[in-house]
Parts: structure tokens; C-alpha cells; sequence
């Protein structure tokens, strides 16, 4: 069993955020934690942990913890260790457990570094985006690119030896980012895992409505592809595996939680407008953070919907997520015309009893997977 904690305060919207946040000054910890642990304790009355469809490890402690947001590293670090006091007292959370923590790095001092890697976290991700000034004020984002090395260097004198950087790539070309230097300045810090993620345009975000008015124009296909393209040589150069497509680890340094998504394990979401899944069936909690703090606070579910996936919808999921990692699918998972055309036209590896993506197999993922019978 895994489990996922939204926590949706920030203290401002990105120009590209369409997630479920709650921009506050004054972030309201001692609710918060007594809102998650309270549905917590809920979840200890479900039958899932009696499913013997899953495997025994997920019935009886939990293998990795995911802080997601929002900005956790917004709220007050004693948060984090009441949360993670409070979730090993209702289930055991296995020896060596994952625990990821995502930060802004202008949240990053040695004091709350300190706090996190005592409370039992043991992972960052750490959101720098660009370490470009015009950039990342272009972004909305709260820090500055200053910021980003001294965060580092206090998480590492923490003791934090598993940290994530993430990037965003595919700007609009009239920014003039240069995504090679980037690149670079973040090889430099030596992180062991790296995220990068190309920009979408969402409605309803200050980004959707530039664009909308003809401020803004996306990044067309052939320099996005050529980012990622770029991306993927230069993750080889520097010794990483670019394991999944948004992501790339130093061997042995996966992200296990993520990991634990493309496997289709079981995972527990908490908090507002978090995700859980096990099996054939998905749900989701109310997405707005005053919405869900009221329905705990009121003793009703916290659940807005439920899906159990068919037969055909878990076989697509399955090829998907299989496809989008570097340990591809069976081969007898595909047709077999299917498995020529891709790896004849460069897109997928094939070896004996197995097929793989390449970079330029994945920047038609979604289209190769909903060709598939």
C-alpha cells in the first residue's frame, strides 16, 4: 500500500497551475492535520486491507508516503511530523519506506530541513522550474533562481542524500529560455533524480487566458519535441536512466512511489481532491480544501466520485503505463503489426519477448497506446 497527502496550500498560483490549491497567507496546519488524520482514520475500517486480491505487503504496512501539493513545504514542518506520527500509529510503515516531501526552494531553510529529515522524511522534490530570473517570474513562481543552490546545500547538510529536481520545458519561444544551460545548472547540483515536465496549457489558469487573448503562443510541436529529444541525450551523457518520460534517475534511485503508480499498485490518497486506487476501482475526495475541511468536520464522506474501470479499460491502462517506462510491456501484449511498424519507424526497441519506447516512441505515447486493439 501506498499513500499520497494533498496538501493544497501555496502561497501563490503558478501562471500554469490548474491543480487544487488554496492560496493563504496564514497556512492552517493544526486543521489540516486534524482534517487528513480524522479521514485517515476512516480509512482504517475499509475492507481493503482484507482484499486478498492485492498482495500481502499492501495488506499490512505501508511502503512509500508522498507529500503533494500545493506546496508542502508551505505549512509548518511540525505538520509533517504529526502527519507521519499519526499515520504509523493507525498502520505500520515498512523499515526503509520511501517518504517524499515536495518543496518550493524558497520554503528551504536549514532550520525546516532539519525538521523534515527528523520528522522521517527522507526525499525531496524540489520545484525549481527554471533557473531562469524572467522565467520563473513569468511563471509566477515565488522563488527566485538564487534561491535554488542554498536550498540544496541545506537539504544535503540535513542529511536529505535522495533529492528530485524538477524542470519544465516546451516555454513559449518568445521567453528566449535556454534550455541546454538549464539543463546544465541543474546537473551541477548533483541531484539523483530529475522530473521534467512539458508546459500544457490549461483553461482557467492565468496561462489559458493569455493564450486565449493572443498573448501568449504555446511552443510548437518540433521545438517541443526537440527539447525533450535534447533532454533525453543529454540525461544518457550524464549517467542517468531516463526510466519513465518525465522522469530519470541515477541507477538505483527511482522514484519507488511514482514507480508504485505505473505498476498499478494500491494507493491511498488523502486530503482535498487526492486520488486513490487498488484493483479495478477508482475514487477521488472532494476537490476544494473548504469543501473537504466541512465534510470531515461534519463526519460525512469526503469521496466526490467513484469508477470501477472495465475489463478493456484496465488492459489500456495497463499498456500505457507499461509503455511509458524504460522496462516496457511483454511483447505478446501488443499486435504483433503494431510491434513492426513502431520499431521500424524508430519509435520502440524490441528484444526477445519484450518492447520498449524510445524518446521519439514516447512523444507519441498517447497516440501509439489508443492504437492499440
Amino acid at each position: 500500500m501506498h499513500l499520497y497527502l494533498h496538501v493544497p496550500f501555496c502561497a501563490r498560483r503558478c501562471s500554469y497551475c490548474d491543480f487544487a490549491i488554496a492560496v493563504r497567507r496564514e497556512v492552517p496546519t493544526d486543521r489540516y492535520v486534524a482534517s487528513v488524520l480524522r479521514e485517515w482514520d476512516a480509512w482504517q475500517s475499509s475492507d481493503i486491507w482484507d482484499d486478498t486480491s492485492l498482495a500481502a505487503e499492501s495488506r499490512t504496512e505501508i511502503q512509500t508516503i508522498y507529500f503533494g501539493g500545493g506546496t508542502p513545504s508551505h505549512i509548518d514542518p511540525a505538520g509533517i511530523t504529526a502527519l507521519l506520527d499519526g499515520i504509523a500509529r493507525r498502520r505500520s510503515v515498512a523499515d526503509g519506506a520511501e517518504i517524499t516531501l515536495e518543496a518550493n526552494p524558497d520554503d528551504v531553510t536549514p532550520a525546516r530541513a532539519a525538521a523534515w529529515r527528523a520528522a522521517g522524511v527522507n526525499r525531496i522534490s524540489l520545484g525549481v522550474q527554471s533557473f531562469d530570473p524572467a522565467v520563473l517570474a513569468w511563471m509566477h513562481r515565488t522563488h527566485t533562481a538564487g534561491q535554488v543552490s542554498p536550498a540544496v546545500d541545506a537539504l544535503r547538510r540535513a542529511g536529505f542524500q535522495e533529492l528530485s529536481l524538477d524542470l519544465i520545458f516546451g516555454l513559449p519561444a518568445a521567453l528566449g529560455r535556454d534550455w541546454d544551460q538549464d539543463l546544465g545548472r541543474a546537473f551541477a547540483l548533483a541531484p539523483e533524480h530529475l522530473s521534467l515536465y512539458g508546459l500544457t496549457v490549461e483553461a482557467h489558469t492565468p496561462l489559458g487566458r493569455w493564450t486565449e487573448r493572443g498573448e501568449v503562443t504555446p511552443v510548437d510541436e518540433e521545438r517541443y519535441a526537440a527539447e525533450f529529444l535534447a533532454a533525453d541525450r543529454a540525461l544518457a551523457r550524464e549517467g542517468f536512466e531516463h526510466y519513465e518520460v518525465s522522469n530519470a534517475a541515477r541507477p538505483g534511485r527511482r522514484a519507488r512511489h511514482n514507480g508504485a503508480y505505473w505498476r498499478r499498485a494500491a494507493y491511498i490518497g488523502l486530503g482535498p481532491s487526492a486520488h486513490s486506487g487498488f484493483g479495478r476501482r477508482r475514487q477521488w475526495n472532494l476537490r476544494e480544501w473548504t469543501a473537504y475541511e466541512r465534510a470531515v468536520a461534519e463526519g460525512r464522506s469526503v469521496v466526490a466520485g467513484v469508477e470501477d474501470l472495465s475489463p478493456e479499460a484496465v488492459e489500456l491502462e495497463e499498456i500505457y503505463l507499461g509503455l511509458r517506462t524504460m522496462d516496457g510491456l511483454p511483447a505478446d501484449r501488443l499486435p504483433p503489426e503494431s510491434v513492426t511498424a513502431w520499431t521500424e519507424a524508430g519509435w520502440a526497441v524490441a528484444t526477445p519477448g519484450w518492447i520498449r519506447l524510445t524518446a521519439e516512441g514516447w512523444l507519441r505515447l498517447d497516440a501509439l497506446a489508443a492504437a492499440t486493439p
